[in-house]
């Protein structure tokens, strides 16, 4: 399995900026941007608040207790860094309560700073977001950080960005993608182990692993920038993909970014390239020795990921604390990965929040 901290960069050649992340948390802003808004009506209150120093799952503990409901029924859609200024959305199934009512509570007890309150149909569940908007300041630069960065930028730009699980998503040094590997091979384990909250985690460290694997031969081999006949591309627009048949003329779409190559979440029923492409990625699933049945009795399913992100709204600005960098990024993908392409750290980890995704 590749060592994270050996990822290639796709502004390799380029010196970084190095620097530290989150000497506070006001250096390290999230706020998500809704897939959808709530309707005003249904039997959930959707309150949208700003928060420091609690995780995601502290946080819904915190409201359960503060309504008297099961943590269980608290619905978010992604999970975030402790130490991070973040603004986040939670659902509470509080069908008789009034938003307002709702939202002076959570201020009053909790001492947040709550947006909005309103009600809608559904549960809020993980996934159910567009992207995250991020302004994250570098400190500790070097003295030429703002040359260098737009330098760094100008190649991005030509170039984008790959799109790595971060360092964090594999647990303690990586322990945990080593853990999922473990359980998928115990043909012994108990299904309910498999499929426990746990044990998803493990199991989706370890393909978020292989899928940086095969990221990053995917670079060694010239091919980032590059769409092959039997390559699995996707529109940027819809998100719909597609199987590539004439690589000469779907070029020219991938290089004014309306689609993007995909790389497998390897699962029970992943659905794989064909020709060349194909068959690094079924030759990536035959080294780890474990077979479709394996993660079809972990409940692992598969998908396809994006492989290359372009940031299209990336702002670079000297702070008086350091380097300010403000973009968006879609869900699923790490502010850290783009981050590590300016800084070049020598421990990636160090880039990492302790537990959470960004």
């Amino acid at each position: 399995m590749s060592d994270s901290r050996a990822l290639p960069y796709s502004s390799a050649g380029l010196v970084g900026i190095g620097g530290a992340l989150r000497r506070e948390p006001a250096h390290f802003q999230v706020v998500e941007r809704p897939l959808y808004e709530p309707t005003g009506t249904g039997s959930h209150v959707y309150v949208t608040l700003t928060r420091e120093g609690r995780t995601t799952p502290e946080l819904a503990r915190d409201l359960a207790r503060l309504f008297d409901i099961s943590d269980r029924d608290i619905g978010y859609a992604g999970m975030k860094d402790k130490f991070a200024r973040t603004t986040q959305t939670f659902s509470l199934p509080l069908a008789t309560a009034e938003p307002r009512d709702v939202a002076e509570r959570v201020a009053a007890k909790l001492g947040l700073e709550v947006h909005s309150a309103a009600r809608h149909v559904n549960k809020l569940r993980r996934g159910h977001l567009a992207g995250n908007r991020f302004r994250i300041v570098v400190s500790e630069a070097a003295a030429d950080a703002h040359e260098q960065a737009l330098s760094i930028a100008a190649v991005l730009a030509e170039r984008g960005v790959p799109n790595y699980f971060g360092a964090q998503r594999g647990g303690d040094r990586g322990r945990n993608a080593a853990r999922g590997r473990d359980l998928l091979v115990d043909a012994g384990a108990r299904r309910g182990a498999q499929r426990s909250w746990a044990g998803r985690l493990l199991v989706s460290a370890y393909q978020s692993a292989l899928f940086n694997e095969w990221l990053a031969e995917r670079m060694h081999r010239g091919w980032f920038a590059r769409l092959l006949e039997g390559d699995v591309a996707k529109r940027r627009a819809d998100g719909a993909i597609f199987d590539v048949r004439d690589a000469g003329l779907e070029q020219v779409r991938f290089d004014t970014h309306e689609i993007v190559h995909t790389g497998p979440i390897v699962g029970s029923r992943t659905r794989f390239a064909q020709g060349e492409p194909g068959e690094i990625e079924h030759a990536l699933l035959a080294r780890t020795g474990i077979d479709e049945a394996a993660f079809a009795r972990a409940g692992a399913k598969g998908s396809r990921r994006t492989g290359v992100l372009w940031i299209d709204d990336l702002k670079i600005e000297t702070v008086e604390a350091g380097l300010s960098f403000e973009f968006t990024l879609p869900k699923g993908s790490y502010a850290t990965v783009l981050l590590r392409e300016f800084m070049k750290p020598h421990d990636e980890l160090a880039l990492a929040p302790a537990s959470e995704d960004e």
